[in-house]
């Protein structure tokens, strides 16, 4: 019932900037956590950024260019993309921890991804 939509991906020249959506619908009491992750051609994916509502943290390679952020009551998270080099070229995901009832467990869940492509 409960999925993550994600926009905003595409083909930008270096040093140029992209902004990535994601937006969280259904049955949904509370989100803990929402984040992004990355996976290139050939390697594993790997965390890129995370927000709890309280605290904010990078991935070494992209602290000081990339910002996340969240709003609309902590349903949509973006991803501000700057100074994008051609290592930043991946799938990039959506990530959240979500509680979809009261006193409810939390349950771990994924959007279908969007590409970015960084290239002259």
């Amino acid at each position: 019932q409960v999925e993550l939509v994600e926009s905003g991906g595409g083909l930008v020249q270096p040093g140029g900037s992209l902004t990535l959506s994601c937006t969280a619908s259904g049955t949904i009491y509370n989100i803990v956590a929402m984040a992004w992750y990355r996976q290139a051609p050939g390697k594993q994916r790997e965390l890129v950024a995370q927000d709890t509502h309280n605290d904010k943290k990078y991935t070494n390679s992209v602290e000081g260019r990339f910002t996340i952020s969240r709003h609309y009551a902590g349903k949509t998270v973006y991803l501000q993309m700057n100074d994008l080099r051609s290592e930043d070229t991946a799938v990039y995901f959506c990530n959240a921890d979500i509680q979809t009832k009261f006193l409810g467990p939390t349950s771990n869940y994924w959007g279908q991804g969007t590409q970015v492509t960084v290239s002259s």
